[in-house]
């Protein structure tokens, strides 16, 4: 059996411990020891910016927000769907998740992040949110397990009635918000609601073939 080798450790600014993790090849962030992402199930995070990013492919200027770096994937999948002018500002609150990703010796991000479309942002979401009004065509939003924090509990402001509001205030007009979450949130889906947009709820599964399903919230 090979071992779980840890390469990396950082805290949250509330204290929760992230942990990177290789295992035969693939790559695992644990949040207080429990497995938060995977890079053997990330379909859910490719369609979060597929379906955000794809009907922008052949639009000139395009810029898009990824809240939350992860491991990559979205980031990834945004690049792939954007033409060659875009701009793609990613949002990461925790340096440490940055570093993981641009180091050239783990299959992650490295190559993405030197793109000449991508701006990584060492700040919260929400004061990137904040300090663009009107500036993005689609924001893709996976901060943590969605509207029920699991590393942070401030990350559940971005999902109440102000978090919505301020998102909302830094689209475009005809612009696109996806939200990842681990599960259906009634409760958030009618926040949106209540906020004056149409939503469009999605059930993508973690892997292709196997694994639980997760929720995307497209709100116009």
């Amino acid at each position: 059996m090979k071992p779980l080798e840890r390469l990396g450790e950082a805290k949250t600014p509330d204290g929760t411990m992230l942990q990177l993790y290789r295992h035969d090849g693939a790559y695992l962030i644990r949040a207080d020891g429990v497995e938060l992402m995977s890079t053997r199930r990330h379909l859910s995070e490719d369609k979060l910016a597929e379906v955000a990013c794809a009907p922008l492919k052949t639009r000139r200027g395009v810029r898009v927000l990824i809240g939350g770096l992860g491991l990559g994937f979205t980031l990834r999948e945004a690049l792939r769907h954007l033409g060659p002018d875009a701009e793609v500002v990613v949002a990461e609150l925790v340096a440490e998740v940055i570093a993981w990703n641009a180091n050239p010796d783990y299959a992650l991000s490295a190559e993405a992040m030197t793109d000449p479309r991508v701006r990584i942002v060492h700040d919260d979401v929400s004061n990137v949110l904040r300090k663009n009004a009107g500036g993005f065509d689609a924001i893709m939003l996976d901060t943590d397990n969605g509207p029920e924090g699991m590393i942070m509990k401030e990350n559940s402001r971005l999902y109440a009635v102000r978090g919505i509001a301020n998102t909302m205030a830094a689209l475009r007009s005809g612009g696109t918000i996806t939200y990842w979450s681990v599960g259906d949130d009634p409760d958030f889906e009618r926040s949106l609601k209540n906020a004056g947009l149409e939503v469009k709820v999605m059930k993508v599964r973690a892997h292709a073939t196997s694994g639980p399903f997760h929720t995307l919230y497209i709100a116009t």
